[in-house]
């Protein structure tokens, strides 16, 4: 007789990120084990990593196999991204000694660790890819909005299959489908040139005083909690906190400002903000059958659901627990490309 077949493990999803360092676990029917670290690898690319050990570590998983993918690196301490790429991949490979790794690419493959060392490029930011190929077995025709805290990924999905025009940054921010916008770290001075004060438009500085987390924060359209990135002043989260880096976008206190300036700065951003995920959606909507359902996930998917309204759009519903896309629902809708990579790991 056979001995019994064993389960197979579960794997990691591992999300490494300039900023942010994120890894999940999909098992099953269980709502995904997640973990989320703020870490800027521009300031200790040596640290890396130990940042990358402390993520999985806390997923509690000694010998799970890990399916990655890095938007590292094109933070600017490495002089190309090629070069980012091959840190990153170094780094992870110390920190998870004896594990089986593999890597997404731009082309929805999970390959080996030597095959991303000897093509680097192939795996520079295929973060977007891992999430569009787990919506395309649930979505066969589709546009996944993927909203995270530094940018916004339109991506559509055709008959079961991704269609993304383009592969590379550059070809994706051409194509309409990457956006530079997202719900944390993006400069508010990037998302607007005027803000309201007293019902006038005031030129903004171009300093990098606030950020759009503080807009969101402010209009409690996210928590503290949520808010897992570096403020510009190395401060709190706190509402006067807050209140004080919103006022400095138009070189100003919170005290010198009249009521409401700040609650306007802010619906100012969000406005903006939505406005330049909607006419991204739009361009890549009209390559689509009318009434395309959108499925939006990522911290800013409250921005992508509001774009997606503005375009007239339906949105995709909640997947139940036995849908692949069930990963994405919650939490794990917050850091969907591990998420998805968990899922993809497994086969």
């Amino acid at each position: 007789m056979s001995a019994l077949r064993q389960p197979p493990l579960p794997v990691i999803g591992l999300d490494v990120g300039g900023a942010n360092t994120k890894a999940a676990v999909v098992d099953g029917d269980a709502p995904p084990r997640i973990v989320s670290e703020p870490f800027q690898v521009w300031r200790q690319p040596e640290a890396l990593a130990d940042a990358i050990a402390s993520v999985v570590g806390r997923l509690g998983l000694d010998h799970a196999p890990v399916a990655m993918t890095t938007t590292a690196e094109l933070v600017d301490v490495f002089a190309s991204k090629r070069e980012g790429v091959l840190h990153v991949l170094e780094a992870t490979r110390q920190a998870l000694p004896g594990r089986r790794l593999r890597v997404m690419t731009t082309t929805g493959e999970l390959i080996g660790l030597a095959q991303a060392r000897a093509a680097p490029l192939r795996c520079a930011a295929a973060n977007w890819m891992a999430t569009a190929l787990l919506v395309a077995r649930s979505l066969p025709t589709a546009i996944l909005l993927d909203c995270g805290g530094t940018t916004t990924d339109v991506i559509p999905i055709v008959d079961g299959e991704v269609a993304a025009r383009g592969r590379t940054d550059v070809e994706r921010l051409l194509e309409g489908e990457l956006v530079y916008t997202g719900a944390l770290r993006t400069n508010i001075a990037a998302v607007l040139s005027h803000v309201p004060i007293g019902g006038q438009p005031c030129p903004v500085s171009s300093e990098l005083f606030s950020i759009t987390a503080d807009a969101h924060l402010l209009r409690g359209s996210l928590t503290p909690e949520q808010c897992t990135c570096t403020f510009p002043d190395d401060r709190g989260a706190s509402l006067a906190e807050v209140r004080s880096r919103l006022a400095r976008v138009v070189c100003a206190d919170p005290e010198q400002l009249a009521d409401g300036d700040l609650e306007a700065v802010a619906a100012a951003v969000e406005e903006a903000q939505i406005t330049s995920i909607a006419a991204a959606l739009a361009r890549v909507a009209d390559r689509l059958p009318d009434g395309t359902e959108v499925i939006a996930v990522g911290l800013g998917a409250f921005l992508a659901r509001a774009a997606a309204e503005r375009c007239r759009l339906p949105m995709a519903l909640d997947a139940g627990s036995s849908s692949p896309l069930s990963s994405l629902n919650g939490q794990g809708g917050e850091v969907a490309a591990a998420a998805a990579l968990s899922v993809l790991g497994r086969e």
